[in-house]
């Protein structure tokens, strides 16, 4: 019979300081990289949200400087159809719309001028040319008798004509358009 002499194992081998030392500084770096990168991405996001603000905020202030021009434009069918019972209150009304609307063309004619030149110049020049057409159109309609029949109520374009602002509307909305692609990054075109 044999006899088997157990022979005890050899302890388990610590681990190798060299392994243990690669490990962790990858480790490390590799956290880092991770948080630099989310990092990155997420002020990227944040300043790509912020210029889709601005962009947006622009696009709607250029979109209510020319709606207060289109409310001017609209006075003079405003005056010929004041009602014939009331002249003393449709004198004041209108007049303070008018009031109203003249002073948001001038808020507008100073903020276009100051975001762009460009811009600027070109509401001025619609302005201009609004201010001195809408006008003899109102100056006009004043002096007609206001209108008192539903058939009257379509006003025709010999007798308010306003088509010498259709030139400067387009050149306007051009350079609205220019102004923005302009503070468009090309990625993002």
């Amino acid at each position: 019979m044999s006899t088997a002499t157990m022979v005890p194992s050899a302890p388990p081998a610590a681990p190798s300081s060299l392994a243990s030392d690669a490990v962790l500084p990858a480790v490390v770096s590799g956290a880092f990289l991770a948080a630099m990168l989310t990092a990155t991405i997420n002020i990227w996001l944040a300043r790509r949200k912020s210029r889709e603000e601005e962009h947006n905020r622009l696009r709607t202030a250029f979109a209510e400087a020319f709606a207060v021009h289109s409310a001017y434009k609209e006075m003079p069918y405003a005056i010929r159809r004041r009602r014939s019972d009331a002249p003393a209150e449709e004198r004041v009304r209108l007049s303070e719309a008018l009031r109203e609307i003249q002073a948001s063309l001038s808020y507008h004619l100073a903020w276009t001028k100051i975001e762009s030149e460009t811009v600027g110049d070109a509401y001025a020049a619609l302005v201009q040319e609004l201010r001195k057409t809408a006008g003899v159109a109102m100056h006009a309609a004043w002096e007609a008798s206001p209108i008192e029949s539903d058939s009257d109520v379509n006003i025709p374009p010999t007798v308010i004509d306003l088509s010498a602002l259709q030139p400067l509307e387009t050149a306007y909305i051009a350079a609205v358009r220019a102004h923005l692609r302009t503070r468009t990054p090309w990625w993002y075109r």
